[in-house]
């Protein structure tokens, strides 16, 4: 029985007469968990500002966790939302510990001269312990690294027990060994039992990681291929997306995307 979780029909975005996203009818099951993959400007990040609720369609319905945008309060649909992004990290004090700014994830405010009770930091407590992030608790998030902000966003973002969670491009700027170990932690998140469905956006193929069942790939505001991962993510509809020859391969459920070798002018 089909039970979704985002329905998109006919989505048309336009802004100052250009056309800016332009998608047919899309349906994101709850028992998927999804990528978004495109290039910088393939229509990503418009996509993830009307799920939110931050951007209306010229043209379109969009629907989310039941409710039609538009006749719904929004900020009551966020509280079902945890979302992590880049921006978000620029949003804390530099005073606040790890374990504080997790403890704001249940009302979604920033800043620790917003009252906690005493459920907001056991929650917190328990989630870091659950993460493998114990010792981190009583950092001050100044002296993080990038890797391990991002890990206390997501920590954040599960706090109010979301049924979906979106994940803006979170391993940018993070080195290879802090991506894996990232990357290691969402699967482990998105495989646990009463997990959130994850909606992961990014531009590199390699970072999707096993449990992602479904991709859409956006290029220039329109879709390029959407469904099961196996069968959207091919050679062919990389190299269109990406507008490059483009080799695939897969190793136990993750993709492995290269640039096709160019013909050797000197053989």
């Amino acid at each position: 029985m089909a039970n979704p979780s985002i329905e998109l029909h006919d989505i048309l975005v336009k802004r100052d007469g250009r056309v800016i996203l332009n998608l047919p009818s899309l349906t994101f099951e709850k028992h998927e968990h999804w990528a978004i993959l495109g290039a910088n400007g393939s229509g990503k990040t418009t996509l993830l500002q009307m799920i939110l609720g931050y951007l209306w369609p010229t043209r379109g319905t969009v629907r989310v966790l039941g409710h039609t945008l538009g006749s719904y309060d929004v900020r009551e649909l966020r509280k079902q939302i945890g979302f992590v992004s880049m921006a978000m990290t620029e949003r804390f004090l530099a005073s606040d510990t790890a374990e504080t700014i997790v403890a704001t994830g249940r009302t979604a405010a920033a800043g620790s001269y917003l009252p906690l009770s005493a459920e907001d930091c056991e929650r917190a407590s328990t989630l870091l312990e659950g993460l493998a992030m114990t010792h981190l608790a009583g950092h001050l998030y100044r002296t993080l690294s990038q890797g391990e902000r991002q890990k206390v966003m997501i920590a954040r973002a599960l706090h109010a027990r979301p049924e979906l969670l979106v994940l803006d491009e979170p391993c940018t700027g993070l080195d290879f060994p802090s991506r894996e170990s990232l990357l290691e932690m969402i699967e482990g998140i998105a495989t646990a039992a009463g997990a959130p469905q994850v909606l992961y956006v990014t531009h590199y193929p390699n970072e999707l990681f096993p449990s992602l069942t479904n991709v859409l790939l956006l290029k220039e505001g329109r879709m390029v291929a959407a469904g099961e991962k196996y069968i959207a993510l091919t050679e062919e509809n990389l190299s269109e997306t990406f507008s490059l020859p483009i080799h695939l391969t897969w190793e136990d459920g993750v993709p492995n995307a290269r640039r096709k070798k160019a013909a050797n002018a000197f053989d």
